[in-house]
Order: structure tokens, then C-alpha cells, then sequence
């Protein structure tokens, strides 16, 4: 399975993608959409959703994880976040995939253990996860590889519980 996690950002989104092969993980690509900052918003976003467009089309993966809302202090930040998360979402269902989202306490107690984990945390244990050479960079792009991990960490749990329930019939 090939799953394309997201990180959204207004001025910077995060992509990754893994691959599951039986019992080990393969990182195919990742990287991030930098938007201008100056730029109009609904720019940004097109920019967002156009550069996310390009990289389904390119890497073709099977399911769209992506982080969900977390509450900001500032309310424009959430209202900004949540139309990014938006037009991430829009772009994976333009394209027939299914979506996923798990909350940053969720991605960071399957990746790391831990809940409370700093991105730097995170990112080292992608890189352990992936057995990467380098550290992805931006920790936007490493915490978005974590997010498509998340998932499928989860997926392998729930086929696993699915065995167990169908056993004990």
C-alpha cells in the first residue's frame, strides 16, 4: 500500500509518501509546498492544491492521511489551517482516494511513543523508521511521512484485531 501523508500549512505544506511492503516501510518521496507570503491567500491555496495535484498524479498512491484540526490560540490561524486542510482534502477526493486524518497526538504516540514529542523527535524517528541516510527536511515533510506511517501502523493493527475477532468465531 502507498500512502501520501499531508502536513498542511498555508505557508508551508508537508507531503510524504511510504510504502508497505509485508513488514517493512520504503519512503518514495517527500518534500514541501512553500507559498509566498505575500501573496493573496485564495493564491496560496491554489498553489497548495495545484502542487498536491501534480504529486498524486505523479506518485499514484493508494490513500490520502493527513494531520486533523488541532485548536490554535490565534482563531485566524485555525480558520487559515483549516481552509488549507481543505483544499488537501479536495485535491485527494478530485483524484477518487480515500482520506484518512489522525490527530498529531495520534501520529506521535505510533511513531515516537510518546505524545507530547517535538518535531525533532519525530523526524528522528522517521529517519530510524525509513532507514534514511539523511534526516528529511523541512520537519514538515518528516512530519507528514510520519502521518502516512501513522496510518499505516494503524491499518496493520486493525487487520491484525479484524484476524483476531475472525479466529474467535
Amino acid at each position: 500500500m502507498r500512502v501520501l501523508g499531508i502536513d498542511p500549512g498555508s505557508n508551508c505544506t508537508g507531503y510524504g509518501i511510504v510504502e508497505s511492503h509485508r513488514n517493512s516501510l520504503k519512503s518514495i518521496h517527500w518534500g514541501s509546498i512553500k507559498t509566498k507570503p505575500k501573496a493573496l491567500f485564495p493564491d496560496r491555496l491554489k498553489s497548495i492544491y495545484d502542487e498536491l495535484t501534480r504529486v498524486v498524479g505523479e506518485f499514484q498512491p493508494d490513500i490520502v492521511a493527513i494531520e486533523d484540526l488541532f485548536f490554535a490560540v490565534n482563531a485566524q490561524s485555525t480558520i487559515k489551517l483549516g481552509q488549507t486542510r481543505g483544499v488537501a482534502i479536495l485535491a485527494a477526493v478530485n483524484a477518487s482516494l480515500t482520506v484518512a486524518e489522525y490527530t498529531p497526538l495520534e501520529v506521535k504516540l505510533s511513531v515516537v511513543g510518546y505524545g507530547r514529542a517535538d518535531k525533532n523527535q519525530v523526524r528522528d524517528m522517521v529517519t530510524a523508521l525509513l532507514g534514511l541516510r539523511k534526516k528529511p527536511e523541512p520537519l514538515d515533510a518528516s512530519d507528514a511521512l510520519a502521518i502516512a506511517i501513522c496510518h499505516l501502523h494503524n491499518q496493520k493493527t486493525s487487520k491484525r484485531l479484524q484476524e483476531a475477532l475472525s479466529s474467535r468465531r
